[in-house]
């Protein structure tokens, strides 16, 4: 007997359960894709800090409304840290964005409309994360946990963004045309 049968049924198995947990299956591959996004992320990231931006980490930001939000949210200290933060999370972000509408969702929605869409997410949810992000690392250090704070707040707080971030994605920024 050939082993035909039993990759057959194999397959047959593999397919049933993303068709079965169809969302479960999408929301499985929108976390790897975020998760693997994140792992570029923070690589560029600490590159660009160590790196690239070392000399200038401290360097002083400008005194106007818009750093002195920077400043007040806890997003960044200096400039090199600011434009290390901006980079890795611009690429970061336009990489989920390729990999889930591409792979994840599989959207034929209106390109620049879900790119405009992604990116009034993307500007929300790290307002979002940074402030909440930033009172929980105070709350931390006042109980005199600054190290724990630092280490688990960002994902924390990124685990947390996945409640708006997930069904933003599927039903609004990614979706696919209705059918006439």
């Amino acid at each position: 007997m050939s082993n035909k049968p039993e990759n057959i049924t194999e397959t047959t198995e593999k397919v049933k359960f993303t068709e079965k947990y169809a969302e479960l299956w999408k929301f499985i591959k929108f976390s790897i894709v975020g998760f693997s996004s994140t792992l570029v992320e923070l690589g560029v990231f600490y590159l660009l800090q160590y790196v690239v931006f070392k000399a200038t980490l401290t360097a002083p930001m400008p005194d106007n409304a818009f750093f002195n939000f920077v400043k007040f949210t806890g997003l960044a200290d200096g400039m090199g840290y600011f434009y290390a933060y901006v980079i890795s999370t611009t690429i970061g972000y336009i990489i989920a964005f390729i990999l889930n509408r591409k792979t994840t969702f599989k959207a034929d929605s209106n390109v620049l409309l879900s790119t405009f869409l992604y990116i009034i997410m993307v500007i929300f949810t790290i307002g979002m994360t940074a402030w909440i992000g930033t009172k929980f690392q105070i709350f931390m250090a006042a109980k005199g946990h600054q190290a724990l704070g630092d280490a688990i707040g960002k994902p924390i707080v990124a685990a947390l963004a996945t409640a708006w971030t997930y069904p933003l994605n599927r039903f609004v920024i990614h979706r696919h045309k209705k059918d006439n």
